[in-house]
């Protein structure tokens, strides 16, 4: 294969993983503090002869848009959100783990859980466990939780110094990877609130469309080469004889 194929078949592969990225952040628009992904690449220069080199491109990583996502009133009282950095923990199979999806509820023991049945930690370490029957639940901006006039305890609210190396999981989840959670005294719980998906709809239409024309582009240019060797080849072979 010659110089052209190489660069064109490098190209295509990037393109094919940015489209899943992209189709997934489309997928993710309604999900509660989703975070988009975009790629970042890399071109690598090799020389292949005296004076000649090829260009090769690569993903080198995936960058996740940590921004705050809209804020949406629900005034579900265990409905959560994050203003400012930092992640609610979560107490799973696998561990301690972290997410910004404050879609709370009360499972049959009291507790507050996520959709998925994970315990909320408070910063204790423990799950925060409501009283029966009680018909107000309170929780401040320091994520202090009320049960009528008794204090409960406070959500676990806490932040990494490099949001980029947390280990992204199903259902929102977050591992804190070779990182050590810091409490975030300057991040605020706002109760009756939902953090919604930072991914901008129009945004990834227009990455997407870009993208498979880029795409199409280098195919035609591969077909083109290819004609273009076959006739090459074709000259040569009738030269020949």
């Amino acid at each position: 294969m010659e110089n052209t194929g190489y660069i064109a078949l490098s190209r295509q592969a990037v393109l094919g993983r940015k489209l899943t990225v992209i189709a997934n952040n489309l997928a993710n628009m309604t999900t509660p503090a989703f975070k988009g992904e975009d790629m970042m690449f890399v071109e690598h220069l090799k020389k292949t002869g005296e004076n000649d080199r090829v260009s090769l491109v690569q993903d080198l990583a995936l960058l996740r848009n940590v921004s705050e996502g809209p804020m949406t009133k629900t005034d579900n009282p265990l409905d959560l959100a994050i203003s400012g950095d930092g992640y609610f923990a979560v107490e799973t199979v696998d561990g301690e783990r972290y997410t910004r999806n404050g879609t709370f509820a009360l499972d049959a023991q009291g507790r507050i859980v996520t959709t998925q049945g994970d315990s909320v930690l408070g910063t204790d370490g423990n799950a925060i466990t409501i009283p029966q029957n009680e018909p107000q639940i309170s929780i401040a901006r320091d994520g202090s939780v009320s049960a009528g006039e008794t204090l409960i305890g406070r959500i676990q609210v806490v932040s990494f110094e490099n949001e980029q190396a947390l280990e992204k999981q199903s259902n929102s989840l977050f591992a804190k990877g070779e990182q050590e959670p810091q409490a975030a005294n300057d991040a605020e719980v706002i109760q009756g609130m939902s953090e919604g998906s930072n991914v901008q709809g129009i945004v990834e239409m227009t990455k997407m469309i870009s993208t498979v024309r880029s795409y199409t582009a280098i195919s035609k240019m591969v077909d083109q080469e290819h004609e273009r060797q076959r006739r090459a080849i074709q000259v040569l072979a009738a030269a020949q004889q």
